[in-house]
């Protein structure tokens, strides 16, 4: 399995940003220059793992939502996601939307029996 440091940089870009975070800022809290952040954010340099442990302490994340895109080991990160989705919706944005998860959960498992095998 290939690694997609483009979607990494996205997810760090993102956690960074929600903690009002400057590039600057990451890189004195986890040891690391302000252009290699940069450069991790934009997926042009390979995070090392060292490296991509370190940004998620200083974001106090868990590294698994930073790779979320490559690897669903855990549903929390992807519970933490829908999460943030619901955050600034109304009750009844939330209720519809309760609505259409129930039903495509409900045509998934009818539809798509193969992914339970």
């Amino acid at each position: 399995m290939e690694l997609d440091y483009k979607d990494i940089g996205l997810r760090i870009r993102h956690e960074r940003e929600k903690a009002k975070l400057t590039q600057q800022m990451l890189a004195e809290q986890s040891s690391l220059m302000t252009n290699s952040i940069s450069h991790i954010e934009n997926g042009t340099t390979k995070v090392s793992l060292p490296s991509l442990i370190n940004i998620a302490n200083a974001l106090e994340v868990p590294v698994e939502r930073l790779l979320c895109g490559v690897t669903y080991s855990s549903k929390e990160p992807l519970q933490d996601i829908f999460a943030e989705l619901l955050a600034d919706c109304s009750l009844e944005e939330i209720k519809v939307l309760t609505d259409i998860c129930k039903s495509t959960k409900e045509t998934i498992r009818r539809n798509f029996k193969s992914l339970y095998k």
